[in-house]
């Protein structure tokens, strides 16, 4: 399904209370749009749980969460390359343990791993790839279905890329696409009389460390920040999109 332009979700300015009292888990927290919208969601209430593999760079994302006042945000360092099973039902058992139940989870990781023709791919690079952004969000989504079937409106979103199904980008447009599929099929099942609402989000164009690496020839700041597309993440992870389910957007 090809995402719809989405102008009043590029739009969308929260209420100070969005998100009170909801516990949401953003994966790719660290840095660019995964701190962005940790840190959007903390600011409307949300409990905010930061996992990526970087301790440091999520340290900063807790600071800039409690230094704006946020509620006290949860670090679980994960590095979605060499997890397995057995880590994505430890990640849902210490949020079963901590807080009961998951309101929340956005997919935003993302490894792309260089430009190439698909040809040179090398196995070990297309497996890392894959596991990365296509196999550790369904695995994890799966390990967490059971506590989001505990709150009373559970939303997952992705970050979709609709601009890498295209030449050189290998293994991560596959898995973008891959990340589309799910979000349709997925909605379609998990809208039952507790229904889990999924959608997907494409923020398009976005001054981010991903987008540097792999254009560096554009000039700083030509895109939008990752603080203006958080709000949209913020729409669908929140009671504001209840009854929304299946949809993808594209933001820019």
């Amino acid at each position: 399904m090809p995402p719809d332009a989405a102008q009043e979700q590029a739009e969308y300015a929260p209420s100070p209370d969005a998100l009170a009292d909801r516990v949401v888990l953003v994966t790719g927290a660290s840095s660019g749009i995964g701190r962005a919208c940790a840190c959007a969601c903390a600011e409307v209430g949300a409990t905010v749980i930061l996992l990526a593999r970087d301790v440091p760079r999520l340290e900063m994302t807790y600071d800039r969460i409690r230094e704006a006042g946020g509620p006290e945000p949860v670090i679980l360092p994960l590095d979605l390359n060499g997890a397995t099973i057995g880590d994505y039902a430890q990640v849902a058992e210490r949020i079963d343990q901590d807080f009961g139940r998951l309101d929340g989870l956005l997919h935003n990781a993302g490894l792309v791993g260089g430009l190439r023709p698909m040809r040179l791919l090398e196995p070990a690079d297309w497996t890392r790839l894959a596991r990365v952004n296509l196999l550790a969000p369904w695995f994890l989504t799966q390990a967490c279905l059971p506590l989001l079937d505990k709150a009373e409106d559970p939303a997952i979103a992705f970050t979709l890329d609709g601009q890498s199904q295209r030449p050189y980008w290998g293994a991560y447009g596959v898995a973008k696409a891959g990340l589309a599929g799910l979000v349709e099929i997925l909605s379609q099942e998990l809208d039952g009389d507790r229904p889990i609402r999924v959608n997907g989000i494409d923020p398009g164009a976005v001054e981010t460390r991903l987008r540097r690496q792999n254009y560096p020839g554009e000039p700083g700041g030509a895109h939008t920040a990752p603080e203006e597309v958080a709000p949209a993440f913020v729409y669908f992870l929140g009671s504001d999109s209840r009854g929304i389910t299946g949809r993808t957007v594209l933001l820019s």
